[in-house]
């Protein structure tokens, strides 16, 4: 077990120790006034940690710390790394961003559109055209997620009892043919949908790879990154450093809530958007190989093309993903920002919600995870708790804005 540990001086970084100071003083606020459990925060510049912060507890019934090897469910962060492993094997001619899906998974052969109505009267047509792998990795494939109640074939998602993105007891498979005889809510590449897309890339790795996802994840990327604590599972020596999952209350106080079943051996689902975990020296690993285009210590897992394809804006005409966006996405966070091949990127930092660096990149989770990367800035950021809300209430905005403050 390797812990993250600071490995330089902020000053020495080019970091203004006073705003982080600030920076922590708030965070610290956000765990004493009872919206975080704990959390962990950390800052490299030139992939040399210059500030690391932990605070709050991992388990506040057990009164166990947050400490720099604690085990985080890190949800759809997962999701760049499920885009990695396809990337991988189109680097090896195996799979194409052009590929329909249903060349892998044939269940999606014959894709069909929503047109109108609700529940039983939903009417439906054929799909133009086919989905694409470059449409699920962009999150324009037309899927969707069964928790929005925003528009009615999410409610169908919910009808099959997809509200949680897969069945009790199914696989990703099984998970895969359910979507597949769902309607889309619209036409392929025609918008953008933050959607269960990423699970059905997940299982295509399967089929190109001919491995199950975990095996695929620990031979091709979590093992040559030295990502020794990630996983879909836990094991009995990790079991006692996981951090338990919080969930906010209607009053905003927080209270425990069931997460993924890490502790209890290998999962049936294995969810490419949102089955790991990892601490943050696992995850600082991954972002520092991205930010090092493709290589970390000496190993290189994916071609400096491969990596700048998946951190440019990919949606059509290089618009942000407001403009591109279905209706629930239409929102201020989403100006100026536009998306890659499984991350965010932003492409007009004069415009967006907080201050930021054109060609910034990076993911959150659902249990209100985030990283990014910052090229132009040599930054790299990740903070690391365990709640999720059910209010508009957010650190990221703060978070963001004095880390800027602080490495400008």
């Amino acid at each position: 077990m390797q812990r993250l540990r600071r490995e330089v001086e902020p000053r020495e970084a080019g970091l203004d120790p006073k705003t982080l100071a600030r920076l922590d003083a708030y965070l610290a606020r956000q765990v004493d006034e009872g919206r975080l459990p704990g959390y962990l925060l950390s800052l490299a510049r030139g992939g040399r940690v210059a500030h690391l912060t932990t605070y709050g507890q991992r388990d506040r019934e057990a009164g166990l710390p947050v400490e720099t090897d604690t085990v985080w469910r890190v949800y759809s962060m997962t999701k760049p790394v499920t885009s990695v492993a396809a990337l991988i094997l189109i680097e090896e001619g195996k799979l194409s961003l052009a590929d329909p899906v249903s060349r892998h998974l044939p269940e999606f052969a014959e894709p069909r559109v929503y047109e109108s109505g609700s529940g039983a009267d939903v009417r439906t047509r054929p799909a133009e055209g086919p989905i694409l792998v470059r449409h699920l990795m962009t999150h324009t494939s037309g899927l969707t997620f069964g928790f929005y109640h925003d528009h009615p074939v999410d409610a169908l998602y919910r009808d099959a009892g997809l509200e949680n993105s897969v069945r009790p007891g199914a696989t990703l498979a099984q998970t895969c043919a359910e979507y597949a005889r769902l309607p889309l809510q619209f036409e392929p590449g025609s918008q953008w949908n933050y959607s269960v897309s990423t699970n059905v890339l997940g299982r295509i790795v399967e089929v190109v790879s001919g491995q199950d996802l975990d095996t695929f994840f620990a031979e091709r990327i979590l093992g040559p990154l030295g990502m020794t604590d990630a996983g879909f599972q836990v094991g009995p020596e990790q079991a006692g450093r996981l951090a338990e999952l919080y969930g906010e209350q209607e009053d905003g106080s927080i209270a425990r809530v069931p997460g993924l079943p890490l502790r209890g051996g290998r999962p049936r689902f294995l969810s490419g958007s949102g089955g790991l975990a990892a601490t943050a020296r696992d995850y600082h690993r991954f972002a520092e190989f991205l930010r090092r285009r493709g290589e970390l210590d000496g190993v290189r897992v994916l071609s400096a093309e491969s990596v700048d394809l998946m951190t440019t804006n990919q949606l059509p005409g290089g618009v942000d993903i407001h403009t591109h966006g279905s209706a629930f996405h239409r929102q201020p966070g989403n100006v100026g920002v536009g998306f890659g091949l499984g991350v965010s990127v932003v492409i007009d930092p004069a415009v967006t919600e907080y201050p930021s660096s054109a060609g910034t990149f990076g993911w959150t989770g659902a249990a209100t995870t985030i990283f990014w990367v910052d090229p132009r800035r040599d930054l790299t950021v990740q903070f690391m708790t365990q709640v999720r809300r059910r209010s508009s209430f957010s650190v990221y905005p703060e978070l963001r804005r004095l880390v800027h403050e602080a490495a400008s």
